[in-house]
């Protein structure tokens, strides 16, 4: 059976197949993981991680909050794009929008980390760092393969209080240190840095075969190119020369590209052909 939900541009990366569907996109993991439906309930995710928050409709003011302080508003669940409709606003100014929520605002090193599951244990870590320069609180690139081994007694707990009896992969959000989104499923667009034992790994886990955690990740940057991006074929063979892999993005709302690099000054170097700006280094700190 293949995995399901995986982009056409994508699937030479995906193999070998499992023996069952496994997904690749959030819908298909709703569909396929009935029992752990619950971990896309945003909203549900913020109250068990004791963060101020309700669904819209009921405001920030009854909770406390000052009207002028910031808050998150976001969709309570969204399996098609998970950040799309996200936004910081006055809680002043909170609508009151059928189907959404707001948080209060978090703060601190935005990271995203994939892991292995094995009987509800995780197995395995694959830790991403977003930049701190953003693009409406999207990172403009992330650093695949961090060291961030603080994160990961509170992603054990988590991970074995709510997805108890799992096998497979999942993603967890962070902002400092606090959830804000969780996947069952990986971040696909990094998969190229976690090197070849990884797929055979994962594949291994979901269909019950023998399972050996893969090697540390690779590591490596993806760096998204929002608004428009020059994509002409000089352009794309500078890129190719300079080892920087440039994936035309139709499927996301304002990105018009995405690179992958293993060194981020020849990435930052084709960012700033492609897209007339500057990118601001900062290893996400």
């Amino acid at each position: 059976m293949p995995f399901v939900g995986v982009l056409p541009e994508r699937r030479y990366l995906f193999q070998p197949e499992p023996r069952r569907e496994v997904a690749v996109s959030d819908a298909a993991a709703w569909r396929l993981n009935p029992r752990y439906r619950d971990v896309y309930d945003k909203l549900r995710l913020a109250l068990d991680a004791g963060l101020s928050a309700a669904p819209c409709g009921v405001t920030p003011m009854d909770l406390g909050i000052a009207p002028g302080d910031e808050v998150f508003v976001k969709p309570i669940t969204n399996l098609s794009g998970m950040g799309l409709d996200a936004r910081a606003m006055r809680a002043g100014d909170v609508p009151a929008e059928p189907g959404s929520f707001w948080c209060e605002r978090l703060t601190g090193l935005h990271t995203s980390t994939d892991c292995l599951v094995q009987e509800g244990v995780v197995r395995w870590f694959a830790h991403t760092r977003a930049s701190a320069e953003k693009d409406a609180a999207r990172p403009i690139y992330w650093e695949i393969g961090a060291s961030l081994p603080e994160l990961e007694p509170w992603i054990h707990d988590w991970v074995g209080r709510h997805l108890s009896g799992y096998n497979g992969l999942c993603n967890i959000e962070l902002i400092g240190g606090r959830p804000i989104e969780v996947h069952l499923r990986g971040s696909n667009g990094f998969f190229d840095f976690y090197g070849p034992d990884f797929l055979p790994a994962w594949v291994a886990l979901a269909d019950g075969a023998p399972f050996t955690p893969p090697s540390a990740p690779e590591g490596g940057f993806v760096i998204s190119v929002f608004g428009s991006a020059d994509l002409s074929k000089a352009s794309l063979k500078a890129a190719d020369a300079a080892g920087v892999r440039v994936q035309p993005d139709n499927a996301t709302p304002g990105r018009a590209a995405i690179l992958r690099c293993h060194d981020l000054e020849a990435g930052a170097q084709v960012y700033e052909r492609l897209s007339g700006g500057t990118l601001e280094r900062d290893g996400g700190d």
